[in-house]
């Protein structure tokens, strides 16, 4: 350095007539203090004329002022040089005093000055002192083997207020300065004494595997200015005390490393003449100064740190990277993914995220990553509906669209409906990707794109060797979305969809059901045989056997079969009746004990084929049945007693044909087995005289428990006996009464006439009772019939249409007028009975029918018109009689 001291855009003067060693500001950044060769020292301030110059007559190379010198009084600073003296300067009454703090042990190379903390480096070490206790604290060893100081200078840095960190050869420590400060009053710090050799703690300590020629505070970590020498047989020479002056010097590397030696970064410095420079040609200092607004090992906010790496003839200044250099980093050496996550961090410009999102994208295309480009989409792209277009139609112009399909939005942003249709191409066309396209069309809103597109690139696939189970129901919902609902039925039925019966009645596709016979009957046989029963319209009983026929599992199917027609039957037994011979096979095959109800109840099948697969199958009582209505009772009586032997069956069967030789045939086939002809003794009360079976029985055969059987042959037989003369007896009554009902029935008569004749002759008589309306209405009709067509009156033999008056009529078929029939009744009274009877006494010809009338409708006694006319009688037949 020449003897010129040069502050950019402040101020320049000259302060020395020798090389400067040494520089050091104050807190405020306000003095500025320099040593010198010459063997003095000058404090100037930047802002005024104001300078101070200190002789000490030997050459000094290191200075440290008060990090508060602006705003004491004492204006205090230390320096030291060659002389071996450490001065500590400050101002008195009496003006300016030196104090030597330290002496003896070689010269002073480094002083830092930090708080009331002064740390400084003679050829013994580092020595800490406590300007505000006035006593020294600590004693840190020179690292054994590190160079002389006049051929490589320690260096010193306060990290914070009580992290101190020595840089001396190869050798790294950082000391932890424990200071015991109570707060005072009047919001100062007390200081107490501690022990000096318990107040210092070497938290961090490692070797490098080069020289050090400068350190700086990074934050948390450390910038170390790195010389390494030239290479030896293959090994870098730090044995010797002296670093090699030699032209095989590397460059020089600013490296930022961790308290733990872990290199953060690296870069090596583009020097001229960097092969020829020593360790001790190399300086750094780094701005803003220890005690300007750093504070905490932290830049304060706005401040820009930079360092300074000085060499003989080069100044290079390095300052931290920001954000966005960062970033540019990043993404020079590929580091896209770090990129990314800073800009997301909020380092740099917001808009850098387009930037950013956009070469990491053309990365990973490059690259052929195209599922991760496809996964970062969303966080790149955002909201932007014109870039996710462009990337939606790029993907496609790679074929690498359906990797994308599953980030594409649907709402905020909504792209054009293109966009959507040429994503679900993409996955129709691949076979690959059938699943997600009918997720994709299930999860998307069919309002966003059209579905005609879809289709038409989908049905030309269907009957393909590509198809598939997906692609087919993504066709099914694409019809469904279109209103297709008939296409979208029959591929639901094609792919076996549980929920298709729903569908059907939802969309009322009741005609869609005649081609799927088979299908549907597989997805639920039992909705589906209602559903085919119920519209036997649509689609007759012969389709439905004739689809599941042909269809290609045919055990399966013949079941559905038989599980359609026996419900067809039981619906209508005469719906199905073109397939009852291959129901008896159904019934034999599949539910045996439905099979005889089915031959009971059904008239249409052949009996010839019906036997013999009851034959085949060995159904002993279906044979029995169908021989029954064949007319071979006697072998159908054979097979219950030597196939069923099942006598009770046997006398069952023969009491239902009514057929007395049959009685005989069974008698002669049981006479040989005498437990059958006991039961038989048993069941023949009614049918057979019992006698007639026992007079058949062979002597000498055993019956079992014949007594007990002819007690209750006998006793049955008195018990029938009874019976029927007690039922003879009372059928004989009811006749009895009967023919005494109907004779007098038909002794009543009926009186036909107008509505006025009829309410006159009510008035006249004031009769209140009333015989039932339904009786007399079909009596009326009865009669009527029988006097149609021109009848004649049988007194007067007039025609009944010639006079407008009432008409008896009797179940005799004589009919009379009325005033005939009274004129004739008077008449003959008169000649029986004097002439003063009442009308309370009943002529002859008036019959008194109250009682039996009550007797037989329930009604009261009191009588009315009609049972004033019903006590008529005829006077022919009365006459006759008499």
């Amino acid at each position: 350095m020449n003897n010129k001291v040069l502050l950019l855009q402040v101020k320049e003067f000259i302060a020395h007539t020798a090389a400067v060693n040494d520089l050091c500001f104050d807190i405020e950044g306000e003095y500025i203090g320099s040593c010198s060769d010459d063997g003095s020292v000058v404090i100037s301030s930047l802002f005024t004329e104001e300078r101070m110059k200190f002789e000490y007559h030997r050459p000094m190379k290191a200075i440290a002022l008060d990090p508060d010198y602006v705003r004491k009084s004492s204006r205090r600073f230390v320096t030291g040089g060659l002389a071996g003296h450490l001065y500590f300067n400050m101002k008195k009454w009496m003006g300016f005093r030196d104090q030597v703090l330290h002496s003896g042990e070689g010269p002073i190379h480094a002083v830092k000055w930090r708080t009331s903390l002064i740390a400084w480096a003679n050829d013994a070490g580092v020595k800490v002192y406590d300007a505000a206790n006035d006593q020294r604290v600590t004693f840190i060893e020179r690292p054994r083997g590190s160079p002389r100081p006049e051929l490589l200078l320690p260096h010193l840095v306060w990290q914070d207020d009580t992290m101190l960190v020595i840089g001396w050869g190869t050798s790294v420590k950082i000391a932890s300065i424990r200071t015991n400060q109570n707060k005072g009053a009047n919001g100062t710090y007390k200081h107490i004494p501690l022990s000096s050799m318990n107040q210092v703690d070497i938290v961090a300590s490692f070797q490098t595997n080069y020289f050090i020629s400068g350190l700086a505070p990074f934050g948390d970590s450390l910038v170390v200015l790195a010389y390494i020498s030239g290479e030896v047989d293959g090994e870098k020479d730090f044995s010797s005390n002296v670093p090699s002056r030699q032209g095989n010097a590397q460059r020089p590397e600013v490296r930022v490393v961790t308290w733990n030696n872990d290199e953060l970064a690296t870069d090596a410095l583009p020097i001229l003449g960097f092969e020829h420079y020593k360790a001790k040609d190399y300086s750094l200092a780094h701005a803003p100064f220890s005690g300007s607004s750093y504070a905490g090992g932290q830049w304060a906010a706005g401040d820009e740190p930079s360092y300074y790496i000085v060499s003989p003839k080069d100044v290079v200044i390095a300052k931290p990277r920001d954000a966005e250099d960062h970033i540019s980093w990043l993404l020079k050496h590929g580091y896209h993914e770090k990129a990314l996550a800073a800009v997301e961090a909020g380092e740099g410009r917001s808009e850098l995220i387009d930037e950013v999102g956009s070469t990491y994208l053309d990365h990973l295309i490059v690259e052929r990553k195209y599922a991760e480009a496809a996964s970062l989409c969303p966080k790149l792209l955002r909201g932007s509906a014109s870039a996710w277009e462009r990337w939606v139609f790029h993907f496609a112009h790679l074929r690498q669209l359906p990797v994308l399909v599953p980030y594409i939005p649907t709402e905020n942003p909504r792209l054009r409906d293109t966009a959507y249709e040429v994503a679900l191409v993409a996955l129709a066309t691949n076979t690959s990707f059938h699943k997600d396209l009918l997720s994709t069309i299930k999860s998307w809103p069919p309002v966003i794109y059209s579905a005609l597109p879809i289709i038409s690139a989908i049905e030309p696939q269907i009957n393909t060797s590509s198809v598939t189970d997906a692609l087919k129901e993504a066709l099914a919902e694409l019809y469904l979305i279109d209103g297709q609902h008939e296409k979208a039925f029959s591929l639901y039925a094609d792919l076996m969809k549980p929920d298709i019966f729903d569908f059907i009645d939802k969309h009322n596709l009741h005609d869609g059901i005649q081609e799927k016979v088979a299908q549907l009957m597989m997805i639920d046989c039992k909705r589906a045989i209602p559903l085919f029963i119920q519209h036997k319209d649509l689609i007759n009983p012969s389709d439905v056997v004739s689809q599941l026929m042909a269809a290609k599992t045919k055990s399966e199917h013949r079941y559905f079969l038989h599980l359609y027609l026996h419900a067809l039957f039981v619906s209508n037994p005469h719906a199905g009746r073109d397939f009852h011979d291959m129901q008896v096979e159904l019934y034999a095959e599949y539910d045996r004990k439905m099979l005889l109800p089915f031959l009971r109840n059904s008239q249409h099948y052949t009996l010839e084929k019906a036997y013999e697969i009851c034959i085949t199958r060995d159904l002993l009582k279906e044979q029995v049945f169908i021989l029954g209505r064949m007319g071979n009772s006697k072998q159908a009586l054979a097979v219950i007693i030597n196939k069923l032997g099942d006598i009770e069956e046997a006398i069952e069967f023969v009491s239902m044909q009514h057929d007395d030789e049959l009685w005989e045939e069974l008698i002669k086939q049981c006479l040989n087995k005498p437990e059958m002809v006991g039961v038989l003794l048993e069941h023949t009360v009614g049918n057979l005289d019992p006698l007639y079976i026992v007079n058949m029985v062979p002597n000498g055969l055993e019956i079992p428990r014949l007594r007990d059987r002819l007690v209750k042959i006998i006793t049955d037989y008195r018990t029938e006996t009874s019976l029927r003369h007690g039922c003879n007896d009372i059928l004989k009554a009811d006749c009895v009464n009967l023919l005494i009902k109907y004779y007098k029935e038909a002794t009543r008569a009926i009186c036909l006439g107008n509505e006025e004749d009829e309410a006159r002759a009510k008035r006249d008589r004031n009769r209140n009772s009333q015989l039932t309306e339904r009786s007399l209405s079909i009596k009326s009709m009865e009669v009527k019939s029988k006097i149609r067509g021109g009848t004649r009156c049988c007194m007067c033999f007039d025609p009944f249409s010639i006079r407008d008056v009432s008409i008896y009529v009797f179940f005799c078929c004589h009919a009379y007028h009325e005033t005939c029939l009274n004129d004739s009744i008077t008449s003959v009274s008169s000649k029986k009975k004097p002439p003063a009877s009442t009308r309370t006494d009943l002529s002859f010809y008036e019959y008194n029918n109250a009682d039996d009338d009550n007797d037989d409708d329930g009604s009261g006694g009191d009588g009315n018109d009609d049972d004033y006319d019903a006590r008529k009688r005829c006077i022919l037949c009365t006459t006759a009689a008499g």
